[in-house]
């Protein structure tokens, strides 16, 4: 199995002068179910190199299982430092593609055009594409065979509006990512705020907060 995995560049929370970037337990939990399932795995940013960790997730009550797994694994670390640049990335190759969330992607994949491509590339091949938390706003611009969007007429999940007004970023962000799936059409379901919730319309897997990554991955996998 070969899983792509693409990473936020962005690390500006906005104007506010703080940081953001990936969320470290929605990499470190589905990288270690991807690679204790045997898969390789690759990663990818639109910059390549180290992608900007959001501050937010590297403190003490952020960490879980995985994430202290990920502190301890050079290889993984170094692995990380390394991504490749994703317009050099083709989707050949690879079975499923995976999206961990932070907000850094709602300002850069969210636009960007090769993210795009790769994501309409799967999708018309009938291959798995999974993304969790704020990753969901990838989908933004992405489009079917059929020119509409990517989510219309799915059912997906995503980082809830009350869980970005609860973390004080609702005037913030470009976009919240519950109105941009509904307005583009999806059937958006939620579970409780913060408790794992994942939605699976035959291949496409949405998580819809950092509790949710470990099973989003999981469900990705099943799909293989």
């Amino acid at each position: 199995m070969k899983i792509l995995m693409v990473l936020t560049s962005h690390d500006k929370l906005g104007d506010t002068g703080n940081k953001t970037g990936f969320w470290l337990e929605e990499f470190a939990a589905p990288y270690y179910v991807f690679k204790d399932a045997g898969a390789e795995i690759t990663l990818a940013s639109p910059k390549g190199g180290q992608p900007p960790l959001d501050p937010g997730s590297d403190t003490e009550e952020a960490q879980t299982d995985a994430t202290k797994r990920f502190k301890a694994d050079e290889a993984a670390q170094k692995h990380l430092a390394t991504t490749e640049v994703l317009s050099s990335v083709s989707a050949d190759g690879f079975d499923a593609i995976f999206y961990p969330g932070g907000h850094g992607p709602l300002w850069d994949l969210a636009e960007d055009a090769d993210s795009k491509a790769l994501i309409e590339t799967f999708a018309s091949g009938d291959r798995p594409v999974g993304a969790v938390c704020h990753a969901p706003g990838v989908f933004k611009h992405v489009k079917d065979a059929d020119g509409k969007p990517f989510v219309a007429g799915k059912t997906v999940t995503g980082f809830t509006n009350t869980e970005e007004e609860a973390v004080g970023l609702t005037d913030v962000v470009p976009f919240l990512v519950e109105d941009m799936l509904t307005a583009n059409g999806g059937t958006y379901k939620k579970g409780d705020d913060w408790a794992s919730f994942v939605v699976t319309d035959g291949k496409l897997v949405t998580g819809q907060n950092p509790a949710s990554s470990e099973e989003a991955a999981q469900k990705l996998l099943a799909l293989l």
